[in-house]
């Protein structure tokens, strides 16, 4: 009896130019495959954060803008509004004013007209009660008048002004959008950087995660990125490299390379740096500890920072805990 065949064996053969097309298939797809589930490179992701940072940076800048120009623009409006309310009081106040002397001049001369018509002594006295009258008339339509076209002046400035913060207040809530929608991406590209990382990117005491810990394209992410390559280099008190850093001059020398010339003093740096709150600090930006500010070091994303420590150290990643903090800023 002969031998049964297995069942994934085929009892007839294919055409060679069919299995040709299946193999060639076969073979594109597993290509595919390879290349779908090739994991991207550090330097990769970085082309790509770059590239999305690029185009969240301007966002940034417009919305800051805008959002600013709002906030004015809403606090120029609500000081016309209050402005606006006396004015209007003045106003209300003066046309009861000329409502009660038109009331008694219609009486006034009502009544003149009958005692002329009865022979009641000369219309003299009435005629002139009624001059006065119609001047203190004069005077009130006037001051009215006067109030009235400065009330009329600021409620124009102010329909004008609620004309332009509507327009601002579309254009900040499309820009906060837009940021939003692009700070969701780069957090993804983020977390994948650090994932492909991995342990690979710790070095040691000196660098204990991967530098920087959180990757951003521009002059900053430029400045951070250069910081953590100086890692592993002596202090030298007064030196900016290259073969070793003092605090200063570790940051003087990281900005240079984004093309930001800062001056090898502490003080200085946080003169000519704009100031940043902790909650809008992100990589490349300075901290300063003390005081008198006599240490500093550049920060690095997740609560790190890297900076030259003291004589016989090297210059390292920490956080930012351990020393009292004096302030932020950014340069650029």
């Amino acid at each position: 009896m002969p031998p049964r065949r297995p069942h994934c064996v085929p009892t007839t053969n294919l055409p060679a130019r069919a299995a040709i097309a299946v193999l060639t298939a076969v073979a594109v797809l597993l290509a595919g495959t390879g290349a779908a589930q090739a994991e991207p490179t550090p330097a990769e992701l970085e082309a790509q954060i770059d590239e999305m940072w690029n185009q969240l940076e301007p966002t940034i800048e417009q919305y800051n803008r805008v959002h600013t120009q709002l906030k004015d623009n809403q606090a120029r409006a609500a000081a016309l509004q209050q402005q606006l309310q006396p004015l209007q009081a003045q106003v209300d106040a003066a046309m009861g004013k000329i409502s009660d002397i038109a009331v008694r001049q219609y009486k006034i001369g009502r009544v003149t007209t009958m005692q002329v018509l009865l022979g009641g002594g000369t219309p003299t006295d009435m005629l002139d009660q009624l001059a006065v009258i119609n001047a203190i008339a004069r005077n009130e339509r006037a001051e009215i008048q006067s109030v009235a076209a400065a009330r009329d002046k600021l409620a124009g400035d102010k329909q004008a002004l609620d004309a332009l913060i509507a327009q601002e207040a579309t254009q900040d809530a499309d820009l906060a959008a837009k940021k939003t929608q692009i700070e969701g991406k780069l957090a993804e590209l983020q977390k994948l950087r650090q994932q492909v990382y991995g342990s690979s990117g710790a070095t040691g005491t000196l660098k204990p995660v991967a530098c920087p810990v959180e990757y951003l394209g521009g002059p900053g992410g430029t400045a951070a990125k250069k910081a953590c390559e100086l890692i592993g280099k002596p202090y030298i008190w007064g030196a900016a490299g290259p073969k070793g850093y003092d605090c200063s001059g570790l940051t003087l020398a990281a900005w240079a390379t984004a093309g930001v010339t800062l001056r090898h003093y502490t003080k200085w740096q946080w003169d000519d740096a704009k100031p940043v709150s902790k909650a809008d600090l992100r990589p490349g930006d300075l901290v300063f500890f003390y005081s008198d500010l006599h240490h500093m070091g550049m920060y690095v994303g997740g609560g790190w920072m890297v900076h030259a420590p003291t004589t016989g150290d090297y210059v390292r990643m920490a956080k930012l805990d351990g020393r009292p903090i004096t302030g932020y800023r950014r340069p650029g």
